[in-house]
């Protein structure tokens, strides 16, 4: 399995036992100082506290280059880039990070997650660590537990494997059997549920910015986010020329609102993770509960889009129906 990631990923890949145990992997390996993240998963905000609490890493906001400055982010540092990002899909520019990063002398790593090999490779932006939850796209089939490390320097990868073998988070032989099946479709998977994707979220787009738009949806949704929506962006194309990822979310009118609509769809589960071939919705305010509880984050699977779609219409509508949306 290591093999066909080296290759998909265009660097030297090492497997984990869970996506958060490559994260604490990469940050005992390099033992950064400071630590610039933005918003994204939860999961690894928390793995970064823990190496606050055990040496005082200090964490500052990655879109606050004088935060940056203030704690000291230097050489051995690491800025930490989510993109696309959970929960919202939207994208961020790699190279602009890259540049900001090695200036100071620092380490650009970036989580891929929701852009995995098909979509999008971050190395050739100027990333310097690709980081991967294998547990979703490299997966599949919502059935392993997975971690991916990838780096292109061998002395880092050399160290990174040495400690893999002390902290005990290599990944089971049943999990690599599970992963090599899965590697076999990944480009036809992603690149389908991101057509879905991009078709879903156009849809949904259309009907809220329209005047002649659905006005379930209207009286439901209060907005949008997808990188697919960032088409003024112009690195965005040549990041992503096969697709703008897979996971969107909607911000309905109200919490109680976004808490009732998993319950009106039939094709969707209200499930948390993602990345399997099959459709999820969440509330996510039930797993992060520092997000919005207006927002929804949705997995788009490989079904038809026009039944994915006529699903979420007829989920609004009920919705709306109801009453008590605004």
């Amino acid at each position: 399995m290591e093999a066909i990631l080296s290759s998909l990923l265009h660097g030297n890949a090492l497997t984990y036992a869970s996506g958060l145990s490559a994260f604490h992997a990469m940050l005992v390996f390099f033992r950064p100082n400071v630590i610039a993240m933005g918003d994204g998963y939860h999961g690894c905000h928390g793995v970064a506290g823990i190496h606050t609490k055990l040496y005082g890493l200090k964490k500052v906001d990655l879109f606050d280059e004088s935060s940056w400055d203030a704690a000291g982010l230097g050489k051995g540092d690491i800025v930490h880039l989510e993109t696309p990002l959970n929960p919202t899909g939207e994208a961020y520019d790699i190279s602009k990070f890259a540049e900001l990063a090695h200036k100071r002398g620092a380490i650009l790593t970036v989580d891929a997650t929701f852009g995995p090999p098909g979509l999008q490779d971050p190395f050739a932006h100027g990333a310097d660590v690709i980081l991967h939850s294998g547990t979703k796209y490299l997966g599949g089939h919502s059935d392993m537990l997975c971690g991916v490390l990838a780096v292109q320097k061998k002395e880092w990868w050399t160290g990174l494997f040495k400690e893999r073998l002390l902290l005990g988070a290599v990944l089971g032989s049943l999990e690599g059997w599970l992963g090599i099946r899965s590697l076999r479709t990944l480009e036809v998977r992603v690149q389908r549920q991101s057509q879905n994707t991009g078709k879903l979220v156009k849809w949904i787009n259309d009907e809220l910015t329209s005047e002649q738009g659905n006005e379930n949806v209207k009286k439901v949704v209060a907005k949008i986010q997808h990188a697919s929506l960032q088409a003024q962006e112009p690195w965005l194309k040549a990041q992503m020329p096969n697709g703008y990822g897979p996971v969107f979310s909607i911000w309905l009118n109200s919490q109680d609102a976004a808490k009732r609509l998993p319950s009106k769809l039939k094709l969707f589960h209200h499930a948390t993770s993602l990345g399997g071939v099959e459709s999820l919705i969440e509330w996510r305010k039930m797993s992060d509960p520092t997000v919005d509880g207006r927002l929804l984050r949705i997995s788009v699977g490989v079904e038809g889009w026009e039944d994915l779609r006529d699903d979420l219409a007829n989920a609004f509508k009920a919705l709306a129906l109801e009453g008590g949306v605004n």
